[in-house]
């Protein structure tokens, strides 16, 4: 199977959280690392990584998602979902 990504815009990012299905993700990449999310039945898994070490963490709504993921969301920030 293959997967296709599209860059999307961080005004996008709260209507696909809202819709992301479990085999959907969305990538933020930043120059010194990437954040990928994706969702299961339950909650929301958020990736950290920074090439040496993955970090995850758990949220359990779209709101606690979004505001996990300020701290991570840059101007310089690019965002895809696949």
């Amino acid at each position: 199977m293959i997967y296709k990504e599209r860059k999307i815009t961080q005004a996008d990012l709260e209507k696909l959280l809202k819709i992301l299905d479990t085999d959907e993700g969305i990538r933020i990449d930043n120059e010194d690392e990437h954040v990928f999310v994706n969702k299961t039945a339950k909650r929301y898994c958020i990736d950290i990584s920074n090439g040496a070490k993955d970090e995850f963490h758990y949220r359990d709504s779209v709101e606690d998602t979004l505001n996990f993921l300020k701290k991570y969301i840059r101007n310089t920030s690019e965002l895809f979902a696949y």
